[in-house]
């Protein structure tokens, strides 16, 4: 086993594990920061990511696809429109900025805003160690039993005997959410979550497998855009919509709804007593949970409704209905549908189960080890976690640990969202910065 200490660069005054784009977000206000300070102010920052090169959601970046968020709430705009880590610089870059403004309007393609993240990274590339696997982080201890930092040991996905270390003082916990299934899902060639999508399809159709009849599961953008996309794309196929509701929710994306997701909604949610916040998620829950843009279904029910004029129903929607029983054949799927208001059951045999089920945020434990031990609980066994998104910790504890998407509990629906990205990375900025210890500064 190769160990490395640190690298070239001794001690980081923050390593961010994962890169999307809440830690890009970072790293670019981070970076900006030391454009504008002496050397002997600026902080040493690194990033570790596991996949090879930057990536989000690549396996639902369909074509057609937009975002569903304004442009504006990139990765920079809401915290210093003047950056040119815009993205309206990466469209003036890309020779495009006439041609969007002409297109009127505030949601670019999802496909678009993926190449602005990947072109915004490939700037802060130098700041970046690809396959990096974080396995573990251990606390380093001082004198007097202080925790002045984090021993993070990390490994190459494809070389697992090389083994190093990151050290630092502060972290930025930012691994994304992770792909939700229901309890006792097998996975499997015919069974799957939406967020493979993409790759899934491909090797089907380049291994010729005939798709005759598809079951997707679930109620949201995901699970109506998946629906819309293999009946589109596997035109012979028949495609079962299967959902608890009676038809797909529209988002409510009113401008007195949205007002949820500005930066002051955060400090008003963060000083709410527990009830109210979760009274405040309840009924906004419409913003984001199991909703679907009313373009997309008033699309698919043009859909359902010209196939009915036609004779030839190849979108079936199962509402009020769920799942109770799924057996694997040789060569299809046993799937079993119950019809919940009269308790119906209904045998379907299908080639594919996607599950467009959701995301939930990855256990902290996982990543951070017996580091994770240090970070305070509430009575709910939730991480506390301050309005500048550090972790609380003991009294021993002046290394940082930081959360990016894992704090919906404390900072409200745009936890996990892009909505305020660009405002939490200039907050985490100014919290790293007013935490910085006289020792950290001599040492820089």
């Amino acid at each position: 086993m190769e160990t490395l200490l640190s690298g070239p660069d001794g001690t980081y005054d923050i390593l961010g594990i994962g890169f999307g784009p809440s830690n890009l977000a970072l790293a670019i206000a981070l970076a900006e920061h030391n454009t504008r300070v002496p050397e002997s102010e600026r902080l040493r920052v690194g990033f570790l990511e596991k996949q090879h090169d930057f990536g989000w959601h690549r396996g639902m970046l369909l074509d057609d696809a937009t975002m569903q968020v304004s442009f504006l709430k990139d990765l920079v705009t809401m915290r210093d429109p003047a950056s040119d880590f815009s993205f309206l610089c990466f469209l003036k870059q890309s020779g495009r900025l006439v041609d969007f403004l002409n297109h009127k309007t505030l949601f670019p393609l999802r496909i678009e805003f993926h190449a602005y993240f990947e072109w915004a990274a490939a700037r802060m590339r130098d700041l970046v160690e690809y396959s990096a696997e974080v396995v573990s982080v251990e606390p380093v201890t001082g004198e007097g039993g202080e925790v002045h930092a984090f021993d993070v040991i990390v490994r190459d996905p494809e070389r697992p005997e090389r083994t190093f270390i990151r050290r630092a003082r502060n972290l930025c916990v930012a691994t994304g959410l992770e792909p939700h299934l229901p309890p006792g899902t097998v996975v499997s060639d015919r069974v799957w979550h939406n967020s493979e999508l993409l790759p899934r399809v491909t090797a089907l159709q380049e291994a010729g497998t005939r798709v005759r009849r598809a079951l997707v599961l679930g109620a949201g953008q995901s699970a109506a855009e998946t629906a819309d996309y293999l009946h589109r794309t596997f035109d012979q196929a028949e495609i079962c919509a299967v959902f608890a509701k009676y038809g797909y929710t529209p988002a409510d994306d009113s401008p007195f709804a949205n007002q949820i997701f500005d930066p002051a909604a955060v400090d008003t949610y963060f000083g709410a007593p527990p009830q109210v916040k979760q009274s405040l998620l309840d009924y906004h829950r419409s913003t984001n949970y199991s909703v679907v843009d009313m373009d997309l279904i008033e699309s698919l029910y043009r859909t359902v409704y010209r196939e009915k004029v036609r004779g030839s129903e190849r979108l079936r929607l199962l509402r009020a209905s769920r799942i109770r029983e799924v057996r694997a054949l040789d060569d299809r799927l046993r799937v079993e549908v119950e019809f919940l208001p009269t308790g119906a059951r209904e045998v379907i045999e299908a080639d594919l189960l996607v599950h467009a089920t959701g995301y939930r945020p990855q256990d902290i434990g996982a990543v951070l080890g017996r580091a994770a031990k240090l970070c305070l609980r509430d009575e709910e066994d939730e991480v506390r976690i301050g309005r500048d998104y550090r972790v609380l910790t003991p009294p021993n504890v002046s290394a940082g640990i930081y959360l990016q998407g894992a704090g919906e509990h404390t900072h409200g629906l745009t936890s996990t969202l892009l909505s305020t990205t660009a405002i939490r990375a200039g907050e985490i900025r100014d919290s790293l910065l007013a935490h910085r210890t006289p020792r950290a500064r001599a040492a820089t």
